[in-house]
């Protein structure tokens, strides 16, 4: 059973749809509460709608700002001009004339409308046209003294090792042979000093590769004069010279040697100096000639038939003779024949089954 007015009296109803009926008008008249339970008294109040006020509009300039505004209300529609503008131009006539190129050219206000005016004009006594040439630069005519520099060829670096030492030089960039290294550094260990020279060619037969200028040998034992040599032979004298001459010198005379002069080494000769005959030893710098010995005493030992009452000369003479065959192929001397009378004549000369020739 439902009520929309308080304190009214109460009705019943015998059907089931009339009650039905009842209950949505009730519905209809209880406002937002929608269906009541029976039961439930709902009162009715009155409400005022709330009318918000609207925002307030943006003040609106005077018309001494909207004069300089160039988009404003009183102006056409057009670009704003963002460069600094100069004295005497009318503000009120800007355009979106831009100061490209030459800034003195006139510029032009009032475009897109009838009305069309110069906004300054142009500076013509600061523009002078010019011609400028790009055709061939004329050279400069200077009164300073002109400097010439030298061009050098250029030369690549690093492609090539540089080498300061001969020894380290491979022998594919123009360097000595294995051997011929190892033979420098026997020379060195027997204290030899000497100096390489530069390839000696003087035609078929004369030549030495790879040269060598000796003037020391072990114990300071100076050659006079220097001799050019190939370095075997330089190895095998001055093994010769340390482990023969000095010793027996010292046994023999109590004393040791001070120089040894040579009578030969290179010479781009014959045997003997015959015409016809094969080249000489000393063609190829592979033989040395000894003609006197000197001692720290003073002693002067010449290489000739010693007299028959010079015994310790004949002994040494004889003794270093005999044992230089250890170490040359070929040994001569006084008594080998009369080119021989008076010197000493060493040379390594290559014979088949390496046959050595002690006379």
């Amino acid at each position: 059973m439902l009520s929309c007015v308080p304190g009214s009296r109460r009705a019943r109803f015998p059907s089931k749809s009339l009650f039905l009926t009842v209950s949505l008008l009730a519905a209809g008249c209880s406002g937002e509460g929608g269906l009541v339970p029976p039961g439930e008294v709902l009162s009715m109040q009155q409400v005022s709608p709330v009318i918000r006020p609207e925002p307030a509009a943006p003040a609106i300039a005077s018309a001494a700002q909207t004069a300089f505004i160039p988009n404003g209300p009183d102006m056409p529609a057009q670009n704003v001009l963002a460069y600094p503008v100069a004295d005497g131009v009318d503000m009120t006539q800007m355009t979106s004339a831009l100061p490209e190129g030459n800034v003195s050219q006139p510029v032009v206000t009032g475009i897109g409308t009838d009305t069309l005016q110069l906004a300054s004009a142009p500076a013509t006594e600061d523009y002078k046209p010019t011609n400028v040439d790009i055709g061939e630069t004329q050279p400069t005519v200077s009164n300073q003294r002109s400097v010439t520099v030298e061009k050098k060829q250029g030369l690549l670096a690093g492609l090539m090792p540089r080498f300061s030492n001969p020894l380290s030089k491979p022998q594919w960039a123009g360097g000595m042979p294995a051997a011929e290294k190892a033979c420098r550094k026997r020379l060195k260990r027997l204290g030899v000093t000497y100096r390489d020279l530069p390839a000696i060619s003087n035609g078929a037969g004369c030549s030495i590769p790879y040269p060598v200028e000796v003037t020391q040998l072990s114990g300071g034992i100076e050659i006079k004069p220097a001799a050019k040599l190939n370095c075997q032979i330089t190895d095998a004298f001055a093994q010769w010279v340390k482990k023969e001459l000095a010793p027996a010198a010292r046994i023999r005379y109590v004393s040791g040697v001070k120089s040894i002069n040579q009578l030969s080494s290179y010479s781009c000769r014959t045997m003997n100096s015959k015409r016809g005959a094969p080249m000489s030893e000393h063609a190829k710098g592979n033989a040395i000639d000894v003609g006197k010995v000197t001692l720290n005493n003073g002693t002067s030992i010449s290489v000739r038939k010693p007299g028959f009452f010079a015994f310790r000369e004949k002994s040494l003479l004889n003794n270093i003779r005999a044992d230089s065959c250890k170490y040359f192929n070929t040994v001569l001397g006084p008594g080998s024949d009369v080119h021989h009378k008076d010197h000493f004549h060493f040379d390594l000369r290559a014979r088949k089954s390496n046959y050595r020739h002690c006379d």
